[in-house]
């Protein structure tokens, strides 16, 4: 019956405070145990008790909680009985029954005043009779355990007491990101200055976090503006999260040749920048040149004309879609072109397509006029970004008297005594008026002047028969003298006729002969 009370006894007080105690008492005072012998000595480092029955132990635990579940679970697993100086060892295990870390776990183990320490395993802070471990932290469900060694010095009771605090912290956790901005753009390479230049940014975030306020600018260089005239491209996000990208395209437009080099930036909240690469675009302009010449600044009416026109892009840009056209101008016919030109009405049109820088196209286009006076027209080229260009010509056409000068006999042969009557005519089978033609006759001794008329009044002086002149003669015209001699002289005679003109550099002679016999 005591010994059933002192198993009690020892329960109650295990379970008292925060304190895991156990002690080892005789099973009755009344019939002590028989006093053991002396402890063998002790061996270097004996190896633990084996496992005895399970009745050969005392176990006492503790829960160190403020709910019902317990946080922090203490166990002691003592020997029942142990012999005076003779080493033995027990455990304390300590377990987190938590989900939570736990933090500054002390567990304190108060020996008592006739238990030696020897050691301890992990290795305790002893301090007189109390030895404490310090543990940083038990993760959940984790156990620790800790091994005592030590002896008894005296007979009795072995009181040890195991007691254990720790902190159980309010914790909350901040991520803490940083953003990271990139910034690529791109510009189209060439473009003609009457094109647009696109240029594109994409701004992304390499970060962690969220980029917020982002800022892209982009100051233009001289040369270029935006389509509404402005130097400076800004745009803005309000957001951009962790590994997201955006991307925003702007046109803007040249107002001059050249090459053109910029980058952009991008700034966002937190003090966060980004530089783009730097871009270059390339403005180019066609400049269109034309020429038309002909041969000479005059021809004589009947002749063909000819033209050339030349068109050349002397600019650093392709001329697109170069059309070049001429006008026909009234009073020509039989007209011919060149390199694939095409006539509708009075306009000739070469459709000469795409027009490289520094290159020269040539055509040709001819008639025939069928009046005098200046003919004029004009050669235009167009093509896209480019200035309208117009080349005119003129030429004069002119017109050229041709003079035929005639003169026949009537009557051939003739007797001596007779009349003979010679007719001279004088025909401009030319394209111009002739002016003061002048005919003069000359008449032989075998011949007497009777009589002279036809276009102009006539007069013989010697033997020489002058006619006024006569002001003109239009082309196709014909003009007709006559002239009536006397045969005084048998033989083979010549009559002489002379003519000359404005147009004329030299005299025209033509002789009519006639035979007088008797």
């Amino acid at each position: 019956m005591r010994k059933l009370l002192s198993i009690l006894l020892l329960a109650v007080m295990l379970t008292l405070g925060g304190c895991a105690c156990l002690q080892t008492e005789p099973a009755a005072k009344a019939e002590p145990a028989p006093r053991p012998a002396p402890a063998p000595a002790p061996a270097p480092k004996p190896a633990p008790a084996p496992a005895a029955e399970p009745s050969a132990y005392y176990m006492a635990s503790q829960l160190y909680n403020n709910d019902c579940c317990g946080t922090l679970k203490i166990e002691k697993i003592l020997p029942k009985t142990v012999t005076m100086n003779a080493p033995f060892e027990y455990t304390i295990k300590a377990t987190n029954l938590t989900d939570k870390t736990l933090y500054a776990v002390n567990i304190t183990e108060r020996l008592g005043q006739n238990f030696k320490y020897i050691s301890s395993s992990p290795e305790g802070k002893l301090a007189g009779q109390i030895l404490t471990w310090q543990l940083d932290s038990m993760d959940p469900k984790e156990s620790k355990t800790m091994v005592v060694k030590g002896q008894a010095t005296s007979e009795g009771w072995i009181m040890t007491c195991a007691d254990a605090t720790y902190i159980i912290p309010a914790c909350a956790k901040t991520q803490v990101v940083q953003p990271a901005l990139e910034l690529a753009k791109t510009a189209t390479a060439e473009v003609s200055i009457c094109d647009p230049i696109t240029l594109t940014f994409t701004v992304s975030n390499k970060g962690s976090g969220e980029a917020r306020n982002v800022q892209i600018t982009d100051t233009l260089p001289s040369g270029l503006t935006t389509m509404d005239g402005a130097s400076q491209i800004s745009m803005k996000i309000d957001s951009l999260p962790a590994g997201r990208s955006a991307t925003k395209t702007v046109q803007v437009k040249a107002t001059k040749t050249g090459t053109f080099d910029n980058k952009a930036m991008a700034v966002a909240d937190g003090n966060l920048k980004a530089e783009s690469n730097v871009t270059r675009t390339k403005v180019t302009q066609p400049i269109l040149t034309i020429d038309k010449t002909t041969g000479r600044e005059w021809e004589y009416g009947g002749r063909r004309v000819e033209y050339v026109i030349t068109v050349a892009n002397k600019g650093d840009g392709v001329a697109k879609s170069t059309v070049v056209t001429d006008t026909i101008p009234s009073g020509v016919e039989q007209i011919q072109v060149s390199g694939g030109g095409v006539q509708s009405g009075g306009m000739i049109t070469w459709n000469v397509g795409d027009l490289a820088a520094g290159a020269t196209r040539q055509f040709t286009v001819s008639y025939v006029p069928t009046s005098h006076g200046k003919i004029s027209n004009t050669a235009t080229a167009k093509a896209i970004c480019a200035q309208d260009v117009s080349k005119s010509a003129s030429t004069e056409i002119r017109g050229i008297p041709a003079l035929l000068l005639e003169v026949i006999d009537l009557a051939d042969p003739i007797e001596v005594g007779q009349n003979e009557t010679y007719v001279i005519v004088a025909t401009n089978q030319g394209t111009a008026t002739a002016t003061n033609i002048r005919i003069t006759c000359t008449i032989e001794d075998t011949m007497q002047y009777i009589s002279a008329d036809g276009a102009t009044r006539g007069s013989a002086a010697g033997n020489k028969i002058t006619f006024a002149s006569l002001p003109s003669l239009n082309a196709g015209a014909k003009a007709t003298w006559r002239v009536v001699v006397k045969a005084v002289k048998e033989g083979d005679v010549r009559f002489g006729v002379t003519m000359n003109a404005d147009q004329l550099d030299r005299d025209v002679i033509e002789t009519e002969s006639t035979h007088f016999y008797e």
